[in-house]
């Protein structure tokens, strides 16, 4: 099941920019589309005023994934860890994480279900691994600790 597909000219204002200004952070991160047609996720990240992250999310109806078991993107990064992100609900507080290593080439990373861990503001929550059963919201997130620019293209999100 495809969630996002670059290539099928999807809006890019259904993806929303999350920078750690929400917390007096520096950080800028932007979503523009590419003259190949691959959402590109760029930015800064800063550490000053206790900033350090940048996240882009994309919301949408919410998904029966009972018949799914893995998250996979098609993504060429910059050499730099990111983490996948995913909710059941849009307001969730909560997230379920995973981190992947991008390689400087495109790459199909594919994240199971069961090891996206929940996660709340960088605390590890008592709560069983995501199961998939629903799903209504992907994020990507950079936040390494450390000052440094990124840029991540997304060709697609899938469900298998």
């Amino acid at each position: 099941m495809v969630i996002y597909d670059s290539t099928e000219n999807q809006p890019i204002n259904y993806w929303v920019i999350v920078n750690d200004g929400v917390m007096g952070g520096l950080s800028k991160g932007k979503p523009v589309l590419t003259s190949d047609n691959f959402l590109k996720f760029y930015g800064t990240i800063s550490l000053e005023n206790n900033g350090g992250f940048s996240l882009i999310r994309y919301r949408f109806d919410t998904i029966d994934g009972s018949k799914y078991t893995v998250l996979k993107l098609r993504v060429r990064g910059d050499g730099k860890r990111y983490q996948l992100r995913a909710k059941y609900n849009t307001n969730d507080r909560h997230s379920y994480i995973a981190y992947f290593i991008t390689s400087g080439q495109w790459q199909t990373i594919e994240i199971p279900f069961n090891t996206m861990i929940p996660f709340l503001r960088g605390h590890k929550l008592n709560l069983p691994n995501f199961t998939g059963q629903r799903l209504a919201e992907v994020g990507v997130l950079i936040g390494n600790k450390k000052s440094e620019d990124f840029e991540l293209l997304i060709e697609r999100i899938v469900l298998e």
